[in-house]
């Protein structure tokens, strides 16, 4: 009996894996909340140079003050980074053959800051500002760092020690991690802490994917590789409303984060993987769990039924091959890997790459930033349900390869309209921004089922890392935006269709069972080119095994 078989004989897509899908999706919700939060808590006020401090300041009007100190730029605002030098002996009540303005000097007692829609930001906070502007940027990329390192580290180990042990343990850290950054006193301490939540997003997002579809039977795991995605724009309308109400960076960063000690406690009556146990040699812990979900689901019988002997006979031949280490240089060792592997790097990159550099900066879209940031979110949400129908019908590659086509289309369009035409560069960004979620959603749920048991989760590891570092180029590019404003849109946009391209060599997994070892993969393939007509998802799985025999 194939594992699959298994999972529908204890109730399929029963109250468990509902349960259980809705347990892991909460915290990937608060995860978008993370990723962006810096939207909010690095938001920069206007603000201009602080005015001087006088004994006699209250006989003058700040507002003849103000005009006296601060120069204004072409539109008639105030300068945010110089202030009048002033020849010495000036004094408020002097009169006004005693003074002159002379040229312009950077801002000598610090900043005053619009504190109408944020009492407090880190750039408010630390004087993020003029010539240490690019300080903010900087402490998104040691974030985003944090999570490509992650992907990196807790991928494969995940596929050492358990998906369950390392999302439990990531689940405590980023709830101390992010708590702590809210309450810490210097700003290398903040990015220090950020740096750790970083780490600790990766291994939420990548060990809870591949929890959700190993517990899925293969008719549920679209819906759920889908409400994966659904979940991560969910959290972006969390955000904005969160943020809303809390416009103190502290309490919001903390608001944030808090949760996850909650999430820490309840994970520990979460299963493990019953298909990684198996492959593990460890069928009497798996069946005790199995025993458990089809109790949960309302198959006492089926489930008691079931002996450790039973889910080990159709795999023993798969425990022995995977009982050899494995390493990342697996992804690449075989043909069919080396070939899947390679097309993920590049999708995974460039999705995200051009994703994060359209979210990093939402006041560029002529909308208020809580606006933009719930406008993307629901917008993502509305696609995101159109790729769960159209994935049914279509598949995964040509999805992949349309909607990651499609970003690239709209996001260079976006960067050849005028600045002054915002609604339709909003227009343009938020169908971009949409598009490359629905590839993002595709392809966490494509890659899932791409990669075999044995290294799944050094895969997905290994993919989202390449999918951090992008983003963390992204961050990165940003500190150009004010050079240019048409050779970020071209970036983001070039790299997604170049990646729509890459997608077309990956195999298509729509109603196919996902596989367990490299052998699988590689067979798969030989199966594919020989045999293209037997398309029976069990007949195949069967000819897999006869060719495997000895």
């Amino acid at each position: 009996m194939a594992f699959n078989d298994i999972l529908v004989s204890i109730g399929g897509v029963g109250c468990f894996q509902i349960l259980h899908t809705i347990l892991l999706l909460v915290p990937v919700a608060l995860l978008s909340c993370h990723n962006l939060l810096q939207n909010f808590t690095g938001a920069v006020p206007d603000h201009h140079c602080k005015l001087p401090s006088s004994r006699v300041w209250n006989s003058q009007d700040e507002t003849q003050l103000f005009d006296f100190y601060i120069p204004l730029d072409k539109d008639r605002k105030p300068q945010r980074c110089a202030q009048y030098q002033i020849v010495k002996g000036f004094l408020p009540n002097a009169t006004e053959h005693q003074w002159e303005k002379k040229s312009t000097e950077s801002c000598r007692d610090g900043w005053t800051y619009d504190r109408s829609v944020f009492s407090s930001t880190i750039v408010t906070e630390w004087n993020l500002v003029c010539n240490h502007h690019s300080l903010k940027q900087i402490a998104r990329s040691i974030y985003m760092t944090g999570v490509l390192l992650g992907a990196l580290v807790f991928g494969s180990l995940a596929d050492k020690v358990g998906r369950m042990e390392i999302l439990t343990w990531s689940y405590l850290q980023m709830g101390v991690a992010g708590s702590c950054a809210a309450f810490l006193p210097t700003f290398d301490a903040y990015c220090a802490f950020r740096f750790l939540c970083g780490v600790a997003s990766s291994a939420i997002s990548v060990n809870s994917i591949s929890l959700i579809l190993e517990w899925m039977p293969k008719h549920g795991r679209m819906l759920a590789g889908n409400f994966f995605g659904f979940s991560y724009s969910f959290g972006q309308l969390v955000l904005s409303a969160v943020a809303y109400k809390i416009r103190d960076w502290r309490w919001l960063q903390f608001a944030v984060s808090a949760p996850f000690c909650i999430f820490f406690i309840y994970s520990w009556w979460l299963p493990e993987s019953a298909r990684w146990l198996i492959l593990r040699d460890e069928p009497e812990k798996a069946l005790k769990y199995i025993q458990k979900v089809a109790s949960v689901n309302g198959k006492h019988r089926e489930g008691d039924k079931l002996t450790a002997q039973m889910l080990c006979s159709e795999m023993q031949k798969d425990i022995l091959i995977i009982s050899k280490s494995h390493s990342v240089f697996d992804l690449v060792r075989t043909p069919a890997m080396r070939r899947m592997s390679l097309s993920l790097i590049i999708v995974w990159f460039s999705s995200n790459f051009a994703y994060y550099g359209l979210s990093m900066d939402l006041k560029d879209f002529g909308l208020g930033v809580f606006i933009a940031q719930a406008l993307f979110g629901g917008v993502e949400m509305i696609a995101k349900l159109l790729v769960m129908l159209v994935m049914t019908f279509v598949g995964r590659r040509v999805m992949q390869f349309a909607s990651l086509f499609m970003a690239g289309i709209m996001v260079i369009s976006y960067g050849f309209i005028p600045q002054d035409m915002k609604m339709l560069c909003t227009v343009l960004a938020v169908m971009g921004k949409a598009f490359l979620a629905c590839a993002i959603t595709c392809m966490y749920l494509y890659t899932g089922e791409l990669y075999p048991t044995e290294i799944r989760q050094t895969g997905m590891g290994f993919s989202a890392m390449n999918a951090r570092l992008g983003s963390a180029v992204a961050s990165v590019l940003h500190l150009t935006g004010d050079f240019s404003f048409t050779i970020l849109p071209m970036l983001f946009g070039i790299t997604p269709i170049i990646a729509g391209f890459f997608s077309c060599f990956l195999f298509e997994t729509k109603d196919s069972h996902l596989p367990d070892t490299i052998n699988e993969v590689e067979s798969r393939i030989k199966a594919s080119s020989t045999d293209s007509e037997d398309s029976d998802d069990e007949d195949w799985t069967y000819k897999v095994h006869l060719k495997e025999i000895p």
